[in-house]
Order: C-alpha cells, then sequence, then structure tokens
C-alpha cells in the first residue's frame, strides 16, 4: 500500500474507505469487506451518523484477529455545532466512545461554518455563530488540546480554502496537517493543492467518484456524471480498468490520498486494486483537461438568506 507521511513519521494509506452516506446496516458490513480486502485506512465522522456501527466492525476486526489497532489509520472530523473551544474534547470523546477507540489517527475540522451546541444542520439565523462568535482560531485551540490529551495524533481541516487555513496558520502551535476537499478531473482545485503542499498540509480527496449517491437535497437538475465522462470511460477500457479505477488512481498519481465509498463487496475490492493502476503523463494530461469544472458538493445548504456565511468562505475560484 503506498503511503503519505506525516512530519513525525507516521504513515497514511493512500486509500481509504469512505464512511459518507453508507447506511446503518450497511456500514458494519463495508468496513470489514474492507479490512478483509486490505484496507487499512477508514474515514469516518460524528455527522454521518454511523460511528457506532463502524465502531462495532472495528472492534470485531481487532478482536477477532483481522488487524491490530497500530495497523490501523481512522479518521474522523469534528461537527459545526461543537466549533467552541470548552465543546471540541467532548466532541471526540463521544466519537472514539462511539468508534470503540481510545484515539483518532486524525481529526479534522469539518467544515469552517459554526453551528450553536446541539443544532444538526441550522435551520434558522440564530442557529448559527459567527466567526466574531467563534472564531476559527479558537476552534483549532481545542484540537491541539486534543493532540496534547492524546486523544487523536494528527489534526487537520476539511473543505478549506487558502484564506482560512492562513487564518489558523497564523495563530497555530500545532499547524494544520491535513486538508479534505472534493478533488476529481472535474475540480483539480491546483491553487489549494499547490498551497497545501507548499506549506506542508497532506491533502485528501473526497467525493472522487462524483458522489452521484447523495441526497437529492443537496443535489442539482441534470449533474455530469463523472463515472460515465466519455474520456474517463475510454481511459478505462484502454487500460482494461473501471472508470473508478482510473479516477481514484487520478488522485493517487497527483500524491493525494482519496477515500471512495462503496459498501459493495466487490466494488470495495476494485477501489483497493486502483493502487496498481498506471496512468502515464498523456492520460493524467488529458483528465486533467477533461474541458469540464463542476463541484458536486457545493456548501451552498451553509450558506442563503439565513447565514451569516458566503460560498466565499468556502472555496476558491477554481
Amino acid at each position: 500500500m503506498k503511503t503519505l507521511e506525516f512530519k513525525n513519521g507516521d504513515k497514511l494509506p493512500m486509500i481509504g474507505l469512505g464512511t459518507w452516506k453508507s447506511k446503518p446496516g450497511e456500514v458494519y458490513q463495508a468496513v470489514l469487506w474492507a479490512i478483509e480486502a486490505g484496507y487499512r485506512h477508514i474515514d469516518c465522522a460524528a455527522i454521518y451518523d454511523n460511528e457506532k456501527e463502524v465502531g462495532k466492525a472495528l472492534d470485531y476486526a481487532m478482536k477477532n484477529n483481522m488487524v491490530k489497532r497500530e495497523e490501523l489509520f481512522i479518521t474522523s472530523k469534528l461537527w459545526n455545532s461543537s466549533h467552541r473551544l470548552e465543546d471540541v474534547q467532548p466532541a471526540l470523546s463521544k466519537t472514539l466512545i462511539d468508534l470503540r477507540l481510545d484515539y483518532v489517527d486524525l481529526y479534522l475540522i469539518h467544515w469552517p461554518v459554526s453551528f450553536k451546541p446541539g443544532v444538526g444542520f441550522a435551520q434558522t439565523r440564530e442557529e448559527f455563530y459567527t466567526y466574531g462568535d467563534v472564531p476559527l482560531s479558537q476552534t483549532w485551540q481545542g484540537m491541539e488540546q486534543c493532540v496534547d490529551t492524546g486523544l487523536t495524533r494528527h489534526i487537520g481541516v476539511s473543505n478549506f480554502n487558502i484564506s482560512k487555513l492562513k487564518e489558523i496558520m497564523e495563530s497555530a502551535r500545532i499547524a494544520p496537517e491535513m486538508n479534505q476537499i472534493e478533488l476529481h478531473p472535474f475540480l483539480l482545485q491546483d491553487n489549494l493543492v499547490n498551497f497545501c503542499k507548499a506549506n506542508g498540509i497532506l491533502l485528501t480527496a473526497y467525493s472522487p467518484l462524483g458522489s452521484s449517491d447523495r441526497a437529492a437535497s443537496i443535489k442539482k437538475a441534470n449533474e455530469p456524471s463523472l463515472l460515465d465522462h466519455p474520456t474517463v470511460k475510454q481511459i478505462a477500457e484502454e487500460k482494461g480498468a473501471s472508470a473508478a479505477q482510473v479516477l481514484i488512481a487520478f488522485s493517487l498519481h497527483r500524491e493525494i490520498a482519496v477515500i471512495p465509498k462503496s459498501v459493495n463487496k466487490e466494488r470495495i475490492a476494485q477501489n483497493l486494486e486502483a493502487m496498481q493502476l498506471s496512468l502515464d503523463d498523456k492520460e493524467m494530461s488529458t483528465l486533467s483537461n477533461i474541458g469540464l469544472t463542476y463541484r458536486f458538493v457545493d456548501g451552498s445548504f451553509f450558506t442563503g438568506p439565513i447565514s451569516p456565511y458566503s460560498l466565499a468562505d468556502l472555496w476558491e475560484t477554481v
């Protein structure tokens, strides 16, 4: 398994199992299939509402000698309703209880957006905090304390643009070590990728296959399909690979970790086999110049008339 390396020498397997949208009753088996197939990197989050089931699978796998804890790399994420300094550690402690672990390997601020305690998704202006109420630096201080207390080995962010990264870095005692962002041939994010690499921030690509199975409420009509794009399909056919394997390999060739989600045993194994797929410079260039720019997870559910946040708080210009 190819890995990315943190500054302290810890290694992150470059292909992980994504668990966003994995339904209760499915994710338990998906995690066990993934571990059997050779996955050692599992990506989780409190808001996915399935960490208890993931934890049950991890516990079973470790107790039945399928894998040792030190062989696993487990990521989780801090939800928007726990951004106050006093809320960060309790949120991670709850995640650890659900995952049946003593620590996670990586803990991320899920979004640079803050809700009041107990809010799942803010529905009114009163349910939001502003950056004036809860600065990102305060949340980051809580993340640093999670490292100090041994609840996580590494900390980072998700869905952070360059300006928000700089804001954290200005006062950080521990620099962010990861930025998990949407990445695929429709959304290269070169400026953000280059900034992160120049500043020693590792990257993980989410929605690498286009997230076609996400909720209808956060989809737009007539969305383009990554998996069905003629360029992707042609390269897949030429390589004797699946379209998903080509898209996963695309991120790997950019030295970016990638977390495809699946609850299908065969596809879980096939996705991991993308590690062996080699794309040459011409194929990478063809995919990078696919001629379409599209963000599947556009963050508009955090903005709008009731919100103090705008899309400029989330994204770079692509």
